[in-house]
Protein backbone atom coordinates (compact mmCIF):
# COMPACT_ATOMS: atom_id res chain seq x y z
CA UNK A 1 0.00 0.00 0.00
CA UNK A 2 2.76 2.47 0.72
CA UNK A 3 3.95 2.38 -2.92
CA UNK A 4 0.58 3.53 -4.25
CA UNK A 5 0.65 7.30 -4.79
CA UNK A 6 -1.85 9.29 -2.76
CA UNK A 7 -4.61 11.00 -4.72
CA UNK A 8 -5.81 14.36 -3.41
CA UNK A 9 -9.46 14.57 -4.42
CA UNK A 10 -11.00 18.03 -4.80
CA UNK A 11 -13.79 17.53 -7.37
CA UNK A 12 -17.05 15.62 -7.46
CA UNK A 13 -16.02 13.89 -10.70
CA UNK A 14 -12.78 12.57 -9.24
CA UNK A 15 -14.61 11.43 -6.09
CA UNK A 16 -17.27 9.61 -8.11
CA UNK A 17 -14.58 7.81 -10.12
CA UNK A 18 -12.73 6.82 -6.96
CA UNK A 19 -15.91 5.55 -5.27
CA UNK A 20 -16.83 3.48 -8.34
CA UNK A 21 -13.48 1.69 -8.14
CA UNK A 22 -13.65 1.22 -4.37
CA UNK A 23 -17.14 -0.27 -4.65
CA UNK A 24 -15.54 -3.31 -6.34
CA UNK A 25 -13.22 -3.98 -3.38
CA UNK A 26 -13.67 -6.68 -0.74
CA UNK A 27 -13.01 -4.07 1.94
CA UNK A 28 -11.97 -0.43 2.14
CA UNK A 29 -10.42 1.49 4.99
CA UNK A 30 -11.89 4.81 6.07
CA UNK A 31 -10.85 7.65 8.33
CA UNK A 32 -11.68 11.33 8.75
CA UNK A 33 -10.06 14.52 9.93
CA UNK A 34 -12.38 17.08 11.44
CA UNK A 35 -12.52 20.08 13.74
CA UNK A 36 -14.86 20.44 16.70
CA UNK A 37 -13.26 22.90 19.08
CA UNK A 38 -15.54 25.78 18.08
CA UNK A 39 -18.69 23.94 17.00
CA UNK A 40 -21.30 21.57 18.43
CA UNK A 41 -21.32 19.45 15.31
CA UNK A 42 -18.02 18.15 13.90
CA UNK A 43 -16.78 20.08 10.88
CA UNK A 44 -15.58 17.53 8.33
CA UNK A 45 -12.30 18.53 6.70
CA UNK A 46 -10.90 15.36 5.08
CA UNK A 47 -12.00 11.82 4.31
CA UNK A 48 -9.28 9.23 3.79
CA UNK A 49 -10.06 6.09 1.76
CA UNK A 50 -7.95 3.15 0.66
CA UNK A 51 -8.40 -0.01 -1.39
CA UNK A 52 -5.98 -2.38 -3.07
CA UNK A 53 -5.25 0.05 -5.92
CA UNK A 54 -6.22 3.43 -4.43
CA UNK A 55 -5.14 5.65 -1.59
CA UNK A 56 -7.02 8.92 -1.51
CA UNK A 57 -7.46 11.96 0.66
CA UNK A 58 -10.73 13.73 -0.15
CA UNK A 59 -10.90 17.45 0.58
CA UNK A 60 -14.40 17.73 2.03
CA UNK A 61 -14.02 21.52 2.11
CA UNK A 62 -13.06 21.90 -1.56
CA UNK A 63 -15.19 24.49 -3.35
CA UNK A 64 -18.10 22.92 -5.18
CA UNK A 65 -17.40 19.31 -4.16
CA UNK A 66 -20.46 17.10 -3.65
CA UNK A 67 -19.85 14.19 -1.29
CA UNK A 68 -22.91 12.25 -2.49
CA UNK A 69 -20.79 9.56 -4.27
CA UNK A 70 -19.16 8.83 -0.91
CA UNK A 71 -22.55 8.52 0.75
CA UNK A 72 -23.61 6.05 -1.93
CA UNK A 73 -20.44 4.00 -1.43
CA UNK A 74 -20.89 3.86 2.34
CA UNK A 75 -24.51 2.74 1.90
CA UNK A 76 -23.62 -0.31 -0.22
CA UNK A 77 -23.75 -3.75 1.46
CA UNK A 78 -20.26 -4.40 0.09
CA UNK A 79 -17.40 -3.68 0.56
CA UNK A 80 -16.69 -3.93 4.30
CA UNK A 81 -15.99 -0.43 5.68
CA UNK A 82 -13.07 -0.67 8.08
CA UNK A 83 -12.49 2.03 10.72
CA UNK A 84 -10.51 2.29 13.92
CA UNK A 85 -12.50 3.71 16.87
CA UNK A 86 -15.28 4.64 14.48
CA UNK A 87 -17.82 6.43 16.66
CA UNK A 88 -16.89 10.00 15.75
CA UNK A 89 -16.39 9.13 12.09
CA UNK A 90 -19.76 7.39 11.93
CA UNK A 91 -21.44 10.32 13.68
CA UNK A 92 -20.11 12.62 10.95
CA UNK A 93 -21.42 10.38 8.16
CA UNK A 94 -24.79 10.06 9.89
CA UNK A 95 -25.07 13.85 9.99
CA UNK A 96 -23.97 14.18 6.36
CA UNK A 97 -25.92 11.37 4.74
CA UNK A 98 -28.67 10.56 7.23
CA UNK A 99 -27.51 6.97 7.62
CA UNK A 100 -24.79 4.92 9.30
CA UNK A 101 -22.29 3.26 6.91
CA UNK A 102 -23.37 -0.28 6.06
CA UNK A 103 -21.19 -3.30 6.91
CA UNK A 104 -18.95 -1.73 9.53
CA UNK A 105 -15.83 -3.25 11.04
CA UNK A 106 -14.07 -1.45 13.90
CA UNK A 107 -10.50 -2.61 14.47
CA UNK A 108 -10.47 -1.19 18.00
CA UNK A 109 -13.34 -3.50 18.96
CA UNK A 110 -11.72 -6.38 17.07
CA UNK A 111 -8.46 -5.78 18.92
CA UNK A 112 -10.28 -6.01 22.25
CA UNK A 113 -11.81 -9.33 21.18
CA UNK A 114 -8.34 -10.48 20.10
CA UNK A 115 -6.78 -9.70 23.49
CA UNK A 116 -5.04 -6.39 22.87
CA UNK A 117 -6.57 -4.79 25.96
CA UNK A 118 -9.17 -2.10 26.60
CA UNK A 119 -9.51 0.53 23.87
CA UNK A 120 -6.08 -0.12 22.39
CA UNK A 121 -4.63 2.91 20.63
CA UNK A 122 -4.15 2.91 16.88
CA UNK A 123 -0.42 3.62 17.17
CA UNK A 124 0.11 0.59 19.42
CA UNK A 125 -1.96 -1.64 17.18
CA UNK A 126 -0.05 -0.61 14.05
CA UNK A 127 3.26 -1.25 15.76
CA UNK A 128 2.16 -4.64 17.13
CA UNK A 129 0.65 -5.97 13.90
CA UNK A 130 2.67 -4.29 11.16
CA UNK A 131 5.90 -3.13 12.75
CA UNK A 132 5.08 0.30 11.34
CA UNK A 133 5.24 3.64 13.07
CA UNK A 134 2.70 6.46 13.03
CA UNK A 135 4.27 9.91 12.79
CA UNK A 136 2.40 12.07 15.31
CA UNK A 137 3.77 15.38 14.01
CA UNK A 138 0.52 16.50 12.41
CA UNK A 139 -1.95 14.95 14.83
CA UNK A 140 -3.10 18.34 16.09
CA UNK A 141 -3.09 20.13 12.75
CA UNK A 142 -5.75 22.67 11.91
CA UNK A 143 -7.33 20.52 9.20
CA UNK A 144 -9.67 23.33 8.19
CA UNK A 145 -6.80 25.60 7.11
CA UNK A 146 -6.00 25.69 3.41
CA UNK A 147 -3.80 24.99 1.56
CA UNK A 148 -2.73 21.71 3.15
CA UNK A 149 0.92 20.76 2.91
CA UNK A 150 2.09 17.54 1.25
CA UNK A 151 3.28 16.36 4.67
CA UNK A 152 -0.22 16.81 6.09
CA UNK A 153 -1.78 14.89 3.22
CA UNK A 154 0.76 12.09 3.56
CA UNK A 155 0.09 11.91 7.31
CA UNK A 156 -3.66 11.67 6.74
CA UNK A 157 -3.21 8.95 4.10
CA UNK A 158 -0.99 6.84 6.38
CA UNK A 159 -3.92 6.20 8.72
CA UNK A 160 -5.82 4.23 6.08
CA UNK A 161 -2.84 2.48 4.50
CA UNK A 162 -1.67 0.92 7.78
CA UNK A 163 -5.27 0.13 8.61
CA UNK A 164 -5.52 -2.31 5.69
CA UNK A 165 -2.79 -4.52 7.14
CA UNK A 166 -4.23 -4.20 10.65
CA UNK A 167 -7.63 -5.36 9.39
CA UNK A 168 -6.22 -8.27 7.40
CA UNK A 169 -4.18 -9.57 10.33
CA UNK A 170 -6.89 -9.07 12.93
CA UNK A 171 -9.64 -10.64 10.83
CA UNK A 172 -7.41 -13.63 9.96
CA UNK A 173 -6.58 -14.13 13.62
CA UNK A 174 -10.21 -13.89 14.72
CA UNK A 175 -11.34 -16.22 11.94
CA UNK A 176 -8.93 -18.90 13.15
CA UNK A 177 -10.14 -18.39 16.73
CA UNK A 178 -13.81 -18.46 15.67
CA UNK A 179 -14.42 -14.96 17.01
CA UNK A 180 -15.36 -12.95 13.92
CA UNK A 181 -19.00 -13.43 14.86
CA UNK A 182 -18.28 -11.80 18.21
CA UNK A 183 -17.09 -8.66 16.45
CA UNK A 184 -20.20 -8.77 14.29
CA UNK A 185 -22.40 -8.74 17.38
CA UNK A 186 -20.53 -5.71 18.70
CA UNK A 187 -21.03 -3.89 15.40
CA UNK A 188 -24.80 -3.98 15.92
CA UNK A 189 -24.51 -1.20 18.49
CA UNK A 190 -22.23 0.88 16.28
CA UNK A 191 -24.61 0.40 13.33
CA UNK A 192 -27.59 1.73 15.29
CA UNK A 193 -28.23 5.44 14.52
CA UNK A 194 -29.58 5.93 18.05
CA UNK A 195 -26.06 5.31 19.38
CA UNK A 196 -25.05 8.71 18.00
CA UNK A 197 -28.15 10.80 18.66
CA UNK A 198 -28.32 12.99 21.74
CA UNK A 199 -31.69 13.35 23.44
CA UNK A 200 -31.81 16.84 25.03
CA UNK A 201 -34.34 15.56 27.59
CA UNK A 202 -31.65 13.23 28.97
CA UNK A 203 -28.76 15.69 28.83
CA UNK A 204 -28.97 16.26 32.58
CA UNK A 205 -27.90 12.66 33.20
CA UNK A 206 -24.27 13.46 32.38
CA UNK A 207 -24.21 16.00 35.22
CA UNK A 208 -23.32 15.07 38.78
CA UNK A 209 -26.36 16.46 40.56
CA UNK A 210 -27.07 15.72 44.21
CA UNK A 211 -30.41 17.07 45.37
CA UNK A 212 -33.52 15.75 47.08
CA UNK A 213 -35.54 18.75 45.89
CA UNK A 214 -37.81 17.68 43.03
CA UNK A 215 -38.46 21.28 41.97
CA UNK A 216 -34.73 21.94 41.85
CA UNK A 217 -34.16 18.79 39.79
CA UNK A 218 -36.88 19.85 37.35
CA UNK A 219 -35.05 23.13 36.81
CA UNK A 220 -31.72 21.35 36.30
CA UNK A 221 -33.29 19.04 33.71
CA UNK A 222 -34.93 21.95 31.89
CA UNK A 223 -31.74 24.02 31.79
CA UNK A 224 -29.61 21.08 30.62
CA UNK A 225 -32.15 20.30 27.88
CA UNK A 226 -32.22 23.96 26.85
CA UNK A 227 -28.41 24.04 26.67
CA UNK A 228 -28.33 20.99 24.39
CA UNK A 229 -30.99 22.36 22.03
CA UNK A 230 -29.47 25.83 21.96
CA UNK A 231 -25.95 24.49 21.35
CA UNK A 232 -27.35 22.52 18.42
CA UNK A 233 -29.20 25.57 17.11
CA UNK A 234 -26.24 27.95 17.13
CA UNK A 235 -23.69 25.14 16.53
CA UNK A 236 -21.30 25.89 19.34
CA UNK A 237 -19.92 23.61 22.08
CA UNK A 238 -22.42 23.27 24.92
CA UNK A 239 -19.81 24.55 27.39
CA UNK A 240 -19.65 27.85 25.52
CA UNK A 241 -23.26 28.51 26.53
CA UNK A 242 -23.16 27.25 30.10
CA UNK A 243 -20.51 25.21 31.84
CA UNK A 244 -21.67 22.12 33.71
CA UNK A 245 -21.15 23.75 37.08
CA UNK A 246 -23.26 26.77 36.09
CA UNK A 247 -26.40 24.70 35.51
CA UNK A 248 -27.19 23.93 39.19
CA UNK A 249 -26.27 27.53 40.08
CA UNK A 250 -28.79 28.93 37.62
CA UNK A 251 -31.35 26.37 38.79
CA UNK A 252 -30.84 27.48 42.39
CA UNK A 253 -31.40 31.12 41.43
CA UNK A 254 -34.46 30.23 39.31
CA UNK A 255 -34.37 33.69 37.67
CA UNK A 256 -37.52 35.12 36.12
CA UNK A 257 -35.93 38.02 34.23
CA UNK A 258 -32.69 39.00 32.54
CA UNK A 259 -31.42 41.06 35.48
CA UNK A 260 -31.88 38.12 37.85
CA UNK A 261 -30.15 35.83 35.35
CA UNK A 262 -27.02 38.03 35.37
CA UNK A 263 -26.59 37.30 39.08
CA UNK A 264 -25.45 33.82 38.15
CA UNK A 265 -21.68 33.53 37.90
CA UNK A 266 -20.39 34.00 34.36
CA UNK A 267 -23.69 35.26 32.86
CA UNK A 268 -23.25 38.59 31.09
CA UNK A 269 -25.96 41.17 30.49
CA UNK A 270 -25.47 40.71 26.75
CA UNK A 271 -26.21 37.01 27.03
CA UNK A 272 -29.14 37.47 29.42
CA UNK A 273 -30.84 40.03 27.16
CA UNK A 274 -30.05 38.20 23.91
CA UNK A 275 -31.93 35.46 22.09
CA UNK A 276 -30.24 32.68 24.07
CA UNK A 277 -30.99 34.35 27.38
CA UNK A 278 -34.63 34.88 26.47
CA UNK A 279 -35.05 31.21 25.50
CA UNK A 280 -33.29 30.08 28.68
CA UNK A 281 -35.62 32.17 30.82
CA UNK A 282 -38.59 30.66 28.95
CA UNK A 283 -37.34 27.14 29.70
CA UNK A 284 -36.90 28.05 33.37
CA UNK A 285 -40.40 29.56 33.53
CA UNK A 286 -41.88 26.41 31.99
CA UNK A 287 -40.14 24.22 34.57
CA UNK A 288 -41.26 26.49 37.42
CA UNK A 289 -44.86 26.17 36.23
CA UNK A 290 -44.88 22.37 36.45
CA UNK A 291 -47.44 20.88 38.77
CA UNK A 292 -46.40 18.64 41.63
CA UNK A 293 -47.43 15.52 39.73
CA UNK A 294 -45.20 16.44 36.78
CA UNK A 295 -42.02 16.94 38.78
CA UNK A 296 -39.30 14.26 38.35
CA UNK A 297 -39.32 11.43 40.83
CA UNK A 298 -36.26 10.94 43.02
CA UNK A 299 -35.40 7.37 43.89
CA UNK A 300 -34.53 7.16 47.54
CA UNK A 301 -31.42 5.07 48.22
CA UNK A 302 -33.24 3.24 51.01
CA UNK A 303 -35.98 2.20 48.56
CA UNK A 304 -33.56 0.86 45.97
CA UNK A 305 -32.30 -2.69 46.52
CA UNK A 306 -28.55 -3.08 46.24
CA UNK A 307 -26.54 -6.06 45.20
CA UNK A 308 -24.22 -7.68 47.71
CA UNK A 309 -20.82 -5.92 47.36
CA UNK A 310 -19.11 -9.22 48.16
CA UNK A 311 -20.99 -11.03 45.37
CA UNK A 312 -20.22 -8.23 42.93
CA UNK A 313 -16.54 -8.46 43.84
CA UNK A 314 -16.59 -12.23 43.38
CA UNK A 315 -18.24 -11.90 39.96
CA UNK A 316 -15.57 -9.40 38.93
CA UNK A 317 -12.87 -11.90 39.88
CA UNK A 318 -14.62 -14.50 37.73
CA UNK A 319 -14.88 -11.96 34.88
CA UNK A 320 -11.18 -11.15 34.99
CA UNK A 321 -10.33 -14.86 35.10
CA UNK A 322 -12.54 -15.58 32.08
CA UNK A 323 -11.11 -12.62 30.18
CA UNK A 324 -7.55 -13.72 30.98
CA UNK A 325 -8.23 -17.31 29.96
CA UNK A 326 -9.86 -16.29 26.68
CA UNK A 327 -7.48 -13.40 25.98
CA UNK A 328 -10.28 -10.84 25.68
CA UNK A 329 -10.53 -7.39 27.22
CA UNK A 330 -12.66 -7.74 30.37
CA UNK A 331 -14.32 -4.39 29.74
CA UNK A 332 -15.72 -5.70 26.46
CA UNK A 333 -17.29 -8.71 28.17
CA UNK A 334 -19.14 -6.86 30.94
CA UNK A 335 -19.34 -3.46 32.58
CA UNK A 336 -19.47 -2.84 36.30
CA UNK A 337 -23.13 -1.79 36.02
CA UNK A 338 -24.01 -5.03 34.19
CA UNK A 339 -22.29 -7.14 36.84
CA UNK A 340 -24.13 -5.32 39.64
CA UNK A 341 -27.43 -5.82 37.79
CA UNK A 342 -26.71 -9.54 37.42
CA UNK A 343 -25.82 -9.86 41.10
CA UNK A 344 -29.09 -8.14 42.00
CA UNK A 345 -31.34 -10.15 39.68
CA UNK A 346 -30.02 -12.97 37.51
CA UNK A 347 -33.44 -13.36 35.81
CA UNK A 348 -33.53 -9.82 34.39
CA UNK A 349 -32.44 -9.12 30.79
CA UNK A 350 -28.69 -8.46 30.73
CA UNK A 351 -26.10 -8.29 27.90
CA UNK A 352 -23.94 -10.65 29.97
CA UNK A 353 -26.50 -13.39 29.28
CA UNK A 354 -26.58 -12.90 25.51
CA UNK A 355 -24.52 -14.28 22.64
CA UNK A 356 -20.84 -14.94 23.08
CA UNK A 357 -20.77 -13.19 26.47
CA UNK A 358 -23.08 -15.83 27.93
CA UNK A 359 -20.90 -18.59 26.56
CA UNK A 360 -17.66 -17.11 27.86
CA UNK A 361 -18.79 -15.65 31.19
CA UNK A 362 -22.54 -15.52 31.73
CA UNK A 363 -23.19 -19.21 32.33
CA UNK A 364 -20.42 -19.50 34.91
CA UNK A 365 -21.59 -16.24 36.50
CA UNK A 366 -25.06 -17.74 36.97
CA UNK A 367 -23.56 -20.92 38.39
CA UNK A 368 -21.48 -18.89 40.84
CA UNK A 369 -24.55 -16.94 41.99
CA UNK A 370 -26.48 -20.19 42.48
CA UNK A 371 -23.70 -21.77 44.50
CA UNK A 372 -22.92 -24.46 41.95
CA UNK A 373 -19.24 -23.46 41.60
CA UNK A 374 -16.59 -21.77 43.69
CA UNK A 375 -13.35 -20.00 42.87
CA UNK A 376 -9.92 -21.13 43.94
CA UNK A 377 -6.34 -20.56 42.88
CA UNK A 378 -4.02 -22.76 40.90
CA UNK A 379 -0.56 -21.33 40.90
CA UNK A 380 -1.06 -17.72 39.92
CA UNK A 381 -4.38 -18.26 38.17
CA UNK A 382 -8.00 -18.46 39.25
CA UNK A 383 -9.75 -21.78 38.64
CA UNK A 384 -13.36 -22.90 38.89
CA UNK A 385 -14.20 -25.59 41.43
CA UNK A 386 -17.35 -27.66 40.93
CA UNK A 387 -19.48 -28.01 44.07
CA UNK A 388 -21.57 -31.10 44.73
CA UNK A 389 -25.21 -30.55 45.71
Amino acid sequence: MTEIPTQFITTTEALASLCARLAEEEFITVDTEFMREKTYYPELCLVQLAGTQDVAVVDAMAKGIDLAPLGELLAKPEPVKVFHACRQDVEIFLLLFGAVPVNLFDTQVAAMVAGFGDQVGYDSLVQSLTGGHIDKTYRFSDWSARPLTKAQIDYAAADVTHLRTVYEKLSARLRVEGRLEWVGQEMEVLADPNTYRVDPARAWERLKIRTNNRRQLALVKAIAAWREREAQRVNIPRGRLLKDEQIPEVAALAPDNAEALTRARGISAGFANGKSGVSLLAAIAEAKALGEADLPRIERPRDTPRASPALVALLKVLLNAAAEQNNVAARLVASGEEIEALALDETAPNPILEGWRREMFGEDALRLIRGEIALSTQGKRIKIVELNG
